[in-house]
């Protein structure tokens, strides 16, 4: 029989109830570095990852708390070093995310909480070590320098000058207030030091938006998944193209899974797929299928050169492959209750979950973080997958994403997350996607057909 369990990837022990549990401590990752510096643009970017392959993570953008304590931002006075009223108020706003760090972190099921703010003094980190400290949680610093004017005039530009706290504020001025607000910090910047002063603290430094990295004292394993994240992320305009394969025979008939070749209509998909990618007009595409029959056929008709990826093929239903909804519900009703129940956790015998899927994705995302303009040719929940990393959707909703076939999805970084368009190439197809079951439905299990017929994918 198939079961579910959680787990997250990060170090473990075993538990016989359960599989994989997490046996390291919270850890607190404490950004660094003067703003403008794409501090909260890591952070969110490296929530979602976490999030993504299982590691509860959460940000507590420090600048939040400020504008909930002082409705009402007037200049970049606030942030003279001098300006001793507003320094406390900072402090007590710094102090109230870290209460609700601890609490996130103890009371919450939080593995990873990002404090998001300058932390420009030793003294400031000082505070957050001593806090970490009589808490138990570790501490990862990650430092943002970038000293180019024009990343961050840009960064100033895109992100900053739509602040609140500029709401009302003509962009001339707005920039001219926000560049002062940097030359506050900068006077009592102390940037860390992990040659002497800072030789014992776990961190990294990104130095000029990825060009170059300084890393120091890693302590175990999901530390270094972050470092292996963040040197492989760019901030260079893209495009990314998700689409399953043309329609195939199996899918005409039902059936799951298996290596079947396309349907005459899959077959028209893929010459208006080459039509849209010629339309597109990109320079150096590179296009990724998988290394099932459906998603080459398709490829073929771009007459591109294209990369095949065992990580890409579909979901594996191990006993399951190659059988209608039907046939399951009739032969493995306990099964298909089963993964009925929590979709995301479920692994069917000699097959695989989602969670499982997620893990063998995670190469790919490595991958699309490194490149540029990039068309993936995949399957249903692979697609899925892949999408919720971009669009940041929970493990509970992950196995309900709308991929439907001859779709394409054309997928857009910016700031802060990812602008998704639904492109429909007007070739019909049969519908694969299933809704959601509204309520658990009790049956007895001996009665195969009382089983309700919710889907597999």
């Amino acid at each position: 029989m198939g079961g579910r369990c959680r787990g997250d990837g990060a170090e473990a022990f075993w538990s016989p109830s359960c599989g994989p549990q997490l046996a390291n401590s919270p850890t607190v990752i404490v950004m660094v570095g003067l703003p403008a510096r794409g501090k909260t643009y890591i952070s969110k970017k490296l929530t979602r990852y976490l999030n993504w392959i299982g590691v509860p993570t959460k940000v507590f953008n420090v600048g939040e708390y400020r504008r909930e304590a002082v409705k009402h931002y007037s200049s970049y006075d606030f942030f003279r070093p001098d300006n001793e009223e507003a320094m406390k108020v900072r402090r007590q706003c710094a102090l109230a995310a870290l209460r609700d760090v601890k609490l996130y972190l103890t009371e919450e099921a939080g593995q990873i909480a990002v404090f998001d703010a300058t932390n420009t003094t030793r003294e400031r980190r000082g505070m957050i070590l001593n806090f970490a400290k009589e808490n138990g949680f570790k501490v990862f610093f990650i430092e943002s320098v970038c000293n180019d004017p024009n990343v961050v005039a840009t960064n100033v530009m895109e992100v900053k000058l739509s602040s609140p706290d500029y709401r009302d504020c003509n962009s001339t001025d707005a920039m001219e207030d926000f560049m002062k607000r940097i030359n506050c910090y900068q006077a009592s910047y102390q940037p860390l030091d992990p040659d002497d002063y800072d030789r014992e603290l776990s961190l990294i430094k990104v130095i000029d938006v990825g060009r170059r990295f300084l890393v120091n004292r890693v302590q175990d394993h999901i530390q270094s998944r972050i470092v292996y994240y963040l040197m492989n992320i760019h901030v260079q305009p893209r495009t990314i193209y998700l689409c399953r394969h043309g329609e195939s025979e199996f899918n005409l008939k039902g059936k799951i899974g298996g290596d079947s070749g396309l349907s005459n209509r899959g077959k028209k998909f893929a010459q208006a797929l080459n039509k849209f990618v010629e339309e597109q007009n990109l320079k150096d595409l590179k296009v990724w299928t998988s290394q099932l029959k459906r998603t080459i056929q398709t490829a073929e008709a771009l007459q591109l050169p294209y990369e095949q990826w065992k990580a890409l093929n579909e979901i594996d239903a191990g006993v399951c492959e190659e059988m209608t909804y039907e046939e399951i519900r009739d032969q493995h009703p306990e099964e298909f209750a089963l993964r009925d129940q929590d979709k995301y956790y479920y692994r069917y015998p000699s097959g695989e979950s989602y969670q499982d899927l997620v893990q063998r994705l995670e190469p790919v995302i490595m991958e699309l973080e490194r490149q540029e303009n990039v068309l993936v040719i995949c399957h249903q929940a692979v697609m899925r997958c892949l999408l919720a990393y971009f669009l940041d959707k929970s493990a509970d909703e992950m196995p309900y994403l709308k991929c439907p076939l001859h779709t394409v999805l054309k997928l857009t970084p910016v700031a802060y997350g990812c602008r998704v368009e639904s492109i429909s190439l007007n070739i019909e197809a049969v519908n694969t996607h299933r809704e959601r079951p509204e309520v658990s439905v009790s049956f007895p299990l001996s009665h195969p057909l009382g089983v309700p017929s919710f889907p597999l994918w």
